[in-house]
């Protein structure tokens, strides 16, 4: 007997930072996400979760959780949630865009398959290349003193590499460098990433300053649409001994190919929400290594189910760099998971179990639960329309 998706349910999550964070786009102590948990024949589960940003996702975490509600959701009810390939087939032509909602359905799709199989998502996927993953600390747009004494910190826990945030003012961004070198010696490794802030110009000039400093890369120099920019600082950073990293400029498969036709990029970050789901995820870096692109994998703000199907992803290739980029649990103050990912020590042993190996916590979702139109926490009455909302939406209305 075929299995079908019974229910879909969908929560807006707001999540408080460890601190604040600072990029070249905003600053921001709450991450807020999308939760899908998807019950399948026989009360099988699956779970996803998505924490679009703004300046760097293409829709809000507001619009995203409503494409999930309104059209997403309904769309694969009564669908086989094993048969990826067919939810794929749905869901993708179905709206333009909306890759993280996209992502949140497909992660939760493959959890549920893989938990069905018996195996961990990685294994779900040809298996595992490696035992454990390694990950990358970062470093916000900070005075160059406290810059240097965090990139110490992270590495006296384990770290062996840091993500250095650039932006504003490239003399600035320099002296943050240097100082981090100083201090953390010279078999550290250290990435920069400007998050598309730079003109060319100012990205080459930037590149000529920090490359005494041996930077491992230097992220998305360039706005994400002008990828002859990037390719021509990439050609003067290379000649410098600086590789070039695409992010933002990397979304769909179509976009992958133009980067790697215009030769605009040394390596590739891609993150399983970005990419629209976990095997749109796994295919791009099978792309990306014939054509002699290295990849990172990462989004730094992801909720637990996020973090592990990005952990899952990258390791299944050997051509994902050491350094994961998926962070978040090491920034959030708690999870939606009933067992939080401790990565402070920098690498983690692969999670077992079947799926993503981790389990929605009812309490943490109820408490971290939000009304999408004030990002206050739901009232109880709310709670209960919300559930009753859902019920009726897939025609399981409680009796």
């Amino acid at each position: 007997m075929q299995m079908k998706i019974e229910r879909v349910e969908v929560f807006g999550i707001a999540m408080p930072l460890v601190g604040e964070y600072k990029n070249a786009y905003l600053s921001k102590s709450l991450v807020k996400g999308a939760v899908v948990r998807m019950t399948a024949s026989g009360g099988v589960t699956g779970c996803g979760s998505i924490e679009p940003t703004p300046g760097y996702s293409k829709e809000s975490v507001e619009d995203s959780l409503r494409m999930l509600e309104t059209r997403l959701a309904p769309l694969v009810t009564g669908l086989d949630p094993t048969n990826v390939h067919r939810i794929l087939a749905t869901i993708e032509p179905a709206v333009e865009g909306y890759l993280d909602a996209k992502a949140a359905i497909e992660m939760a799709c493959v959890d549920l398959a893989a938990r069905v199989a018996g195996v961990p998502v990685y294994t779900y996927l040809g298996g595992a290349v490696k035992e454990r993953v390694l990950f990358n600390a970062w470093i916000g747009i900070l005075p160059p003193d406290q810059a240097a004494q965090e990139t110490l910190h992270w590495k006296t826990r384990g770290f062996r590499s840091a993500k250095v945030k650039v932006g504003g003012d490239i003399h600035a961004d320099r002296d943050r460098v240097a100082t981090i070198r100083e201090a953390v010696g010279p078999d550290f490794q250290l990435r920069i990433d400007a998050n598309a802030g730079y003109d060319a110009e100012t990205s080459i000039e930037l590149a000529r300053m920090v490359a005494p400093y041996r930077l491992q890369l230097f992220e998305q120099p360039v706005p994400a649409h002008d990828i002859a920019s990037m390719a021509r600082v990439r050609r003067e950073a290379n000649a410098l001994g600086i590789p070039i990293m695409a992010d933002e400029s990397v979304l769909d498969h179509a976009s992958l190919i133009r980067i790697i036709k215009a030769d605009a990029a040394d390596i590739v970050k891609v993150k399983v929400m970005k990419q629209g789901g976990v095997l749109n995820t796994r295919r791009m870096i099978a792309t990306a290594e014939a054509a002699g692109i290295r990849c990172v994998v990462g989004h730094g703000f992801g909720l637990g189910p996020h973090t592990v199907a990005e952990i899952m992803v990258a390791a299944t290739s050997n051509n994902v760099i050491d350094g994961l980029e998926c962070v978040g649990p090491l920034k959030t103050r708690d999870d939606v998971v009933t067992q939080k990912l401790d990565l402070s020590n920098g690498s983690l042993a692969l999670p077992g179990g079947p799926g993503l190996g981790v389990t929605l916590d009812d309490a943490k979702l109820a408490q971290y639960r939000m009304d999408t139109r004030t990002w206050r926490p739901l009232s109880d009455r709310q709670k209960a329309d919300r559930a009753g909302e859902v019920a009726n939406r897939h025609g399981l209305q409680r009796q």
